[in-house]
């Protein structure tokens, strides 16, 4: 369909940083509760994303071994989404959230907040979608505030895994050939880049297979039309002659033309 792009309010201030990429998992998550760390020690408000209930979970229990108060907004604590998310824009305080998109609320953040360098977004993981990713971004930088965002990912993740190509592996290896730890990432727009292609594959996938069911539906949505008229007539007593009289001269034709064929006299 054509679409429009109607312009900011304001001019957005926020920052998108490129993708940090880590070897594996458990390095991705580390990092991930250091930057936490450090954003809350300068008395900003961190929003992290995750794309699963297990994820939000992981993290609460490894913030909790910091003692970094924090608050979890998943499908288990639907009831008190509202309440979080009023929570989410004050000094040094932790939001974790599961597919976070537009929720219908604005973070309001306080002047404090916004000198120190407003609302940080960290992703744990980039989505399948595009979308879903471009949505937990739009959660900073609000109407010309200040902002910050920032997505972790790791050689593990089932998206880089499954759909990071070529580029993907050779990434690996050269972060085994130049020896580089786990814990040190590559950042850079090629990267990122490699990302958005392999979030492009999914979603060709997808489009491909909504696109078949919507076909089949079709098909389906005939034959559906077809039988529940005729059902209709029948209860209400409606038009029943005149189906019967269509289905016996569909009938008769049929077996009409069947005879024909068989006995060679089709031409006729």
């Amino acid at each position: 369909l054509d679409v429009v792009t109607i312009p900011t309010n304001r001019p957005v201030a926020r920052i998108d940083m490129n993708d940090r990429v880590y070897k594996t998992k458990k390095e991705k998550y580390a990092a991930v509760i250091e930057e936490i760390q450090r954003l809350v020690s300068e008395g900003r408000p961190v929003l992290v994303g995750t794309t699963s209930v297990e994820i939000s979970e992981l993290l609460s229990r490894m913030l909790k071994m910091r003692n970094i108060p924090h608050n979890v907004l998943n499908a288990k604590y639907h009831q008190r989404e509202a309440e979080v998310v009023a929570l989410a824009g004050k000094a040094a305080t932790v939001t974790i959230a599961t597919n976070m998109a537009g929720r219908g609320t604005d973070i309001k953040l306080p002047p404090e907040v916004k000198e120190a360098g407003g609302l940080a977004i960290i992703g744990t993981e980039r989505h399948e979608s595009r979308r879903i990713d471009n949505q937990l971004r739009g959660r900073s930088g609000r109407q010309g505030d200040p902002g910050e965002t920032q997505f972790y990912l790791s050689l593990e993740d089932d998206l880089m895994r499954l759909f990071g190509g070529d580029k993907m592996d050779r990434v690996s290896k050269m972060m085994v050939t130049a020896d580089m730890g786990d814990d040190m990432p590559i950042q850079h727009k090629i990267i990122s880049k490699a990302v958005e292609n392999a979030q492009h594959k999914v979603e060709s996938i997808n489009f491909s297979m909504r696109k078949s069911v919507l076909e089949y539906d079709d098909v389906m949505n005939k034959q559906r039309s077809y039988i529940y008229a005729r059902r209709h007539h029948a209860l209400l007593g409606e038009r029943i002659g005149i189906d019967i009289n269509n289905m016996m001269w569909d009938t008769i034709e049929n077996l009409v033309n069947t005879y024909d064929s068989a006995s060679g006299y089709s031409d006729l």
